[in-house]
């Protein structure tokens, strides 16, 4: 009995002893199980349904426990303030381009559009299997903000003109909405530009404040309607060959996350980039086949016209990586990457099908000086 007195005391001191180790360590921290988002772009268009889309990801990577709540542009912080709030802990999140915060973190105008840049999958290649994303981080850190590139879309269009360009001399005197280093290159042609928020930029040309715009890709494009008050929509989007948006997070709000939760975030954002690269690219076509039955006259840059503007590209390009050392080194890693990339494809190079009896065969778009 006494035994058995004894070692039931000795059961219960344990239990106690456990209790009370249980009750003086801090549980886990697992962070918020709902983050609010503020979008600098509208969820009614594929920029912003990405943020929507990221969420359902999210919530299937983690079992339901993380979602996000995302805010419409403006209804949080102006679209152009996402990423001071985002750092100073104003809001949890925020979702958008990061070429809009170049004029702070000058890096990011080579991840939101680097003129004559590489395709989509190669700058995807870079980003994860490349120092892409490390880059991006470094030049976060100092600002208190965790970034997630979690989708990536086609390369963007020419813009939006109620005038024929047929020559670089057209774009003098030309007011246009561009955002980014593409902006700075067609100043060296002569243009006025200015950057307008994307709920802002209809009206912009509808009134008369800009004489062109661009924004983004096809599905994007006609999902704001600009075929309404635009005659001619061109082509190549020489601009940004590739166009990211990226998840941001406070980092306050990001280490209250465990190592699996933030790999949960991670996987959520790399399923949510192959959604847009399977979902946008044959969209393009199919859309602009619709705008060209409304009227639209779809063309292409003539050849002196983006002559020129490569050409101003150099000239900016070599600005850019003289006034910014951080923007030179991730330039040149990008296209060290993409030499190696671009190697392989030549390599493999096939020689184009040749055509068969009675085949229908897609129809070139026409540029300046077609028939």
């Amino acid at each position: 009995m006494k035994k058995d007195a004894h070692a039931r005391t000795l059961i219960a001191a344990g239990i106690g002893a456990a209790l009370g180790v249980m009750l003086s360590t801090p549980a886990l921290a697992e962070g918020p199980k709902r983050l609010d988002v503020a979008s600098t772009f509208s969820t009614q268009n594929f920029l912003g349904e990405g943020a929507v889309h990221l969420s359902k990801e999210l919530e299937t990577a983690t079992g339901g426990a993380v979602s996000l709540r995302v805010h419409e542009p403006g209804d949080l912080v102006p679209p152009f303030e996402v990423f001071n709030a985002v750092s100073s802990g104003a809001v949890q999140a925020g979702w958008a381009w990061p070429g809009y915060w170049a004029g702070t973190v000058p890096i990011t105008n080579l991840y939101g559009g680097l003129p004559f840049g590489p395709n989509p999958e190669a700058f995807m290649s870079w980003m994860w299997a490349g120092e892409g994303l490390e880059l991006l981080q470094k030049a976060y850190d100092p600002y208190n903000v965790k970034v997630l590139p979690c989708l990536i879309y086609p390369q963007e269009t020419g813009g939006w003109y109620n005038q024929e360009i047929n020559t670089p001399e057209d774009f003098k005197g030309l007011s246009m909405r561009i955002s980014g280093l593409g902006a700075k290159v067609l100043n060296k042609l002569g243009a006025s530009t200015q950057l307008v928020p994307g709920n802002e930029i209809y009206l912009a040309l509808e009134r008369g404040r800009v004489d062109a715009i661009e924004f983004s890709a096809p599905i994007v494009d006609a999902s704001m309607g600009f075929e309404e008050i635009a005659k001619y929509y061109y082509f190549p989007g020489w601009h940004q060959g590739a166009n990211w948006n990226n998840l941001l997070i406070n980092k306050g709000v990001w280490d209250q996350y465990s190592d699996e939760r933030k790999a949960q975030f991670e996987t959520a954002c790399r399923s949510n980039v192959q959604w847009a690269m399977s979902v946008a690219p044959p969209e393009q076509v199919r859309v602009i086949h619709q705008l060209e039955e409304k009227g639209v006259q779809v063309r292409r840059f003539p050849d002196e016209v983006v002559s020129a503007l490569q050409d101003a590209w150099v000239e900016v390009r070599q600005d850019e990586m003289q006034k910014h050392p951080a923007f030179k080194e991730a330039y040149e890693s990008l296209m060290k990457h993409v030499q190696l990339i671009d190697e392989w494809y030549e390599l493999q190079a096939l020689p184009a099908p040749k055509a068969i009896q009675g085949e229908n065969q897609p129809t070139p778009v026409k540029g300046e000086g077609d028939a």
